[in-house]
């Protein structure tokens, strides 16, 4: 069956791999965009054409905001807001629920069956 599939689907093959390399230039490209080094790159270079007066400290501290922004984005692009934040409360834990935690103690698996 698995030989049938591959000869059904090779016409699909150069899909396949052009979606295998898409993702991995994507990887490589967001793994580029957060690494530490490049940041502190893009900042030193603001920093840099600030003092050489090609840019106003304005437009200084708008490129700054524009990295940590990035940075706090997540990689989805949308901009996470924390519960409280956003006027609602965060799930309950198991202590603010009033439950008790019973499962995974020893002995409940033999509970009610009369052993």
């Amino acid at each position: 069956m698995d030989i049938l599939w591959s000869l059904l689907t090779l016409p699909y093959a150069p899909v396949r791999g052009l979606t295998v390399v898409v993702k991995v230039i994507a990887r490589e490209a967001e793994a580029r965009q957060y690494d530490p080094v490049n940041i502190r790159r893009e900042l030193e270079e603001l920093d840099r054409a600030a003092a050489a007066g090609d840019i106003t400290p304005e437009e200084r501290d708008r490129g700054q905001q524009e990295v940590l922004d990035r940075l706090i984005t997540p990689a989805g692009g949308a901009e996470v807001t924390p519960p409280e934040a956003a006027g609602r409360r965060p799930p309950p834990t198991g202590r603010e629920t009033g439950r008790r935690r019973t499962a995974g103690r020893r002995g409940d698996q033999h509970r009610g069956r009369g052993d």
